[in-house]
């Protein structure tokens, strides 16, 4: 590998003096080093700015938590570049690597010992009045919600054109797989294994008896619109985005013609991992 970039949450503990060592490390590998003009700024290595994250990057190394890995995947996403995760936070369901493990497995995938594990993104594009007005890539999920008004809004789904259903609900998910075990499963979506190239469609408190979530081909087009809003009435994508949503507004969601291209080290299986992850949440939770 001759350039690698560092990705860090400057709201992690010890993230900054990570960055700082890793810098140091991989330089002293002869390896190059690429950083976000901000954190490049923030250790004293200007030198190191890169004008953008499609800039051609052997690896990108991302210091945090589950949420800063989905945004350093699609940062890199359109580049294609692989990204290993270490964790600095919790949970820890999509990164790869502990803080105390790093040194000892970067230099094994330096030297090509890991695979890459493929996860299907999602377009999600706003039309309102007929005219579409933003645009967004997701990981894990784009959600339709409420907001905090104690009201219920109504949603109209249609799939390839064809009505679904019309139903009144605190809000709506459609997710990926890797989605399938964030915001869907607290919804009660099922558990979807990652390499399935599927939508899941999962209502939040529906105001019926008979709605439940439905998995659906990832060729498929799905459209969500909002009949009835609240003035907080919000898309969010993957918990971090939000845009505001009118009434009459629709949300077409299909999959992205990018992946994000996760860095595996380890022979554990999904199941293991689904284990291991949901048993730690049990206990932070107690």
């Amino acid at each position: 590998m001759k350039r690698i970039g560092i990705f860090p949450n400057l709201d992690k503990d010890k993230a900054l003096e990570l960055t700082g060592q890793l810098v140091k490390w991989l330089e002293d590998q002869g390896i190059q080093v690429g950083l976000s003009a901000d954190i490049a700024s923030l250790i004293k290595r200007e030198d190191l700015s890169l004008p953008s994250w499609d800039t051609p990057l052997d690896l990108m190394v991302v210091l945090g938590g589950d949420g800063t890995l989905l945004n350093a995947a699609k940062a890199v996403a359109l580049s294609g570049t692989p990204v290993l995760g270490v964790n600095l936070g919790h949970l820890g369901f999509l990164t790869e690597v502990e803080t105390g493990d790093l040194f000892f497995s970067l230099p094994r995938v330096i030297q090509g010992e890991y695979q890459v594990e493929e996860r299907m993104m999602l377009d999600a594009e706003v039309i309102r009045a007929g005219r579409p007005v933003a645009g967004f890539l997701a990981l894990n999920e784009v959600v339709l919600t409420k907001g905090s008004f104690a009201r219920l809004v109504r949603f109209d789904v249609e799939i390839d054109g064809g009505s679904v259903d019309t139903y009144s609900a605190d809000g709506v998910i459609v997710s990926t797989p890797t989605g399938s075990t964030a915001y869907s499963l607290s919804a009660g979506g099922p558990i979807v294994t990652p390499d399935l190239g599927v939508m899941i469609i999962t209502p939040i408190c529906p105001h019926t008896l008979y709605w439940r979530s439905l998995v659906i081909a990832s060729y498929r087009e799905v459209k969500i619109r909002v009949g009835m809003a609240h003035p907080e009435t919000m898309l969010t994508v993957d918990g971090q985005v939000g845009y505001g949503l009118e009434r009459g507004d629709e949300v077409n969601v299909t999959r992205a013609p990018v992946v994000a291209r996760l860095v595996r080290t380890s022979n554990r299986s999904f199941f293991s991992l689904l284990r291991s992850k949901l048993k730690e949440g049990e206990s932070g939770a107690n």
